[in-house]
């Protein structure tokens, strides 16, 4: 035998097909199935839930942003309002600390000068005093005129009574300390003696 006769011719293993299987796909009845109308109609049903939700939070969106406008605009009203209040009475706390010094020029000048250069002195200080005056009526302080009023407790504070022949209940009959209003608010309201 020779070498080639010698050797077998090797089988290879055979591997059986594997056959492929097809997606049956499902035979569609006559009859129309009642849960692929209820499929087809449930995405218009909702889409319409969904345009329904989406306007209402559209709706909710403009509500809250009309609110939001709302609340800047009052801000900036308030602000404002504040504003022109700071700019209106920014002399009070300058004038309540000026009104102290007026009281004493005042009382200085009600005294009666003994001698003629004392005379000279209190003319001085009542130029001094009326320059003073100017100068707060220009900032808008004005006295409150209490002498011989009716009493108001918006305006003053009764500090005595007392009986007086001749004087209707409730006047004024002496101003002990001048009351004062920065422009329409009150500075300081006058001190004052009321008849009973």
């Amino acid at each position: 035998m020779s070498k080639n006769q010698s050797k077998k011719p090797q089988n290879k293993p055979v591997q059986p097909e594997v056959q492929e299987e097809k997606d049956l796909e499902p035979t569609e009845s006559a009859q129309p199935d009642v849960e692929a109308e209820a499929v087809s109609d449930d995405p218009i049903d909702s889409l319409n839930k969904e345009i329904d939700s989406l306007q209402q939070e559209l709706a909710d969106s403009k509500n809250a942003l009309l609110r939001a406008y709302a609340d800047t605009d009052n801000t900036r009203k308030r602000l404002l309002r504040e504003t022109e209040q700071a700019k209106k009475y920014r002399f009070q706390s300058a004038a309540l600390e000026l009104l102290p010094i007026l009281d004493n020029l005042n009382r200085a000048l009600d005294v009666e000068p003994s001698n003629p250069e004392m005379e000279n002195f209190l003319k001085g200080f009542d130029m001094i005093r009326t320059q003073f005056i100017n100068a707060l009526t220009n900032e808008g302080v004005t006295e409150i005129n209490a002498e011989s009023q009716p009493f108001d407790p918006n305006l003053m504070q009764a500090l005595q009574t007392e009986k007086k022949e001749g004087v209707e209940p409730g006047q004024v009959i002496e101003v002990l300390q001048k009351g004062y209003k920065l422009k329409d608010r009150l500075l300081r309201p006058a001190l004052v003696k009321v008849s009973e």
